[in-house]
C-alpha cells in the first residue's frame, strides 16, 4: 500500500445540541507535524487527537481544525433560581421594614443578581465523545483519500520506469555501433593526416576510446536502481525517503552518462533520463 501526503476530509454531525465539523488537510513534510485548532469546549480531545494522528500517520504536515456552532434553542434554554429570588424579595422586604423605607426593587435588578439566571448546562462529555468519534470517521476519510492518491502516483512513477527503461534499452543496443564510429573516426582522422602509428600504439588508442566511451556500467547501474525502486513500492514500509534516495541515484547515473557521452544521440538520450528522473522525484515527494 503506498500512501500520498497530500490530501483533504471534511465531516459534519448535526445533532438537537448544534454542529461539528472536523476539516483535516495535509500536505508532504519530511517529518509528521501535526496543528490542532480546538473551540475552547472541546480544549480536553486535542491530547487524544494527537495520539490519533501519530498511531495513523507517519509522515506530513497535517492541520486539523473543529468547528461548533450550538443550536439556537440551546443558547437560549434559560432557567431562573426560584430559591435565590425568593430570598433577594424577603431580604428586600425585611430592608425596607428595619429601614422604614421603600427601594423599589425592581425585577430588571432582580435579574442582574449574579446567579439568578442559570444557563442550561450541556452534556459536554457526551459532545466531546461525538466530536472525538466525528474526528476518527473524518482521519479515516484522510487516509483512504491519501491511499487512493497514492496509488495514482504509483502509475505516474511506474510509468517513468518503463520510459527509462526503454532509454537504457535503446542506448545499450547502440552501444557497440557507437564505439565502432568511434574507432573508424580516429582511423580516418589518422589517415588524413598522413601519419602512421605503431600498431600496439593504435590499439592503444582505440582501446582507450572504446574504453571512454563505454557506458555498460552506468546502464547496468540505472537498470538496478530501477529494480529497487520497484521493490521498495511493492513493501507496506515507508516509501518516502528510501525512493528519494535513489532519485539520487539514478540522477548521479544520469550525469555520469551524459559526461562520457560520445555521441549527440546518448547525450539527448541523458537529458532525456534527467526529465524523466527530475519527474520520478517530484511525484516521490508526495508519497508518505
Amino acid at each position: 500500500m503506498m500512501l500520498s501526503m497530500t490530501a483533504f476530509s471534511r465531516q459534519q454531525l448535526d445533532e438537537v445540541w448544534g454542529s461539528l465539523t472536523w476539516e483535516i488537510r495535509s500536505v508532504n513534510h519530511r517529518y509528521l507535524e501535526t496543528s490542532v485548532r480546538l473551540p475552547e469546549l472541546f480544549r480536553s480531545l486535542e491530547n487524544p487527537v494527537r495520539e490519533e494522528l501519530r498511531k495513523q500517520l507517519n509522515r506530513g504536515k497535517v492541520e486539523c481544525q473543529l468547528r461548533y456552532q450550538s443550536a439556537d434553542h440551546v443558547d437560549s434554554s434559560l432557567e431562573l433560581d426560584h430559591a435565590l429570588i425568593r430570598k433577594l424579595v424577603g431580604a428586600n422586604l425585611e430592608i425596607e421594614s428595619i429601614a422604614s423605607v421603600k427601594s423599589g426593587l425592581s425585577t430588571l435588578e432582580i435579574l442582574r443578581w449574579p446567579g439568578v439566571i442559570k444557563e442550561r448546562e450541556l452534556d459536554t462529555t457526551a459532545i466531546e465523545q461525538h466530536a472525538l468519534t466525528l474526528f476518527k470517521t473524518a482521519l479515516a476519510d484522510l487516509i483512504a483519500s491519501r491511499r487512493r492518491e497514492g496509488e495514482e502516483l504509483r502509475v505516474m512513477v511506474q510509468q517513468r520506469i518503463d520510459a527509462i527503461r526503454s532509454i537504457v534499452a535503446s542506448v545499450r543496443a547502440r552501444m557497440p555501433d557507437i564505439i565502432a564510429r568511434q574507432k573508424q573516426n580516429l582511423l580516418d582522422r589518422i589517415a588524413e593526416l598522413g601519419t602512421e602509428l605503431d600498431p600496439t600504439r593504435l590499439e592503444l588508442e582505440v582501446s582507450l576510446l572504446a574504453q571512454k566511451a563505454d557506458v555498460a556500467e552506468e546502464l547496468d547501474r540505472l537498470d538496478s536502481h530501477l529494480k529497487e525502486v520497484e521493490r521498495v513500492l511493492a513493501t507496506d514500509d515507508q516509501k518516502g525517503r528510501r525512493l528519494d534516495f535513489l532519485m539520487q541515484e539514478l540522477n548521479r547515473e544520469a550525469n555520469t552518462l551524459s559526461s562520457k557521452s560520445a555521441v549527440v544521440e546518448t547525450t539527448l538520450n541523458a537529458v532525456e533520463l534527467k526529465v524523466l528522473i527530475e519527474q520520478m522525484r517530484e511525484q516521490i515527494q508526495n508519497i508518505e
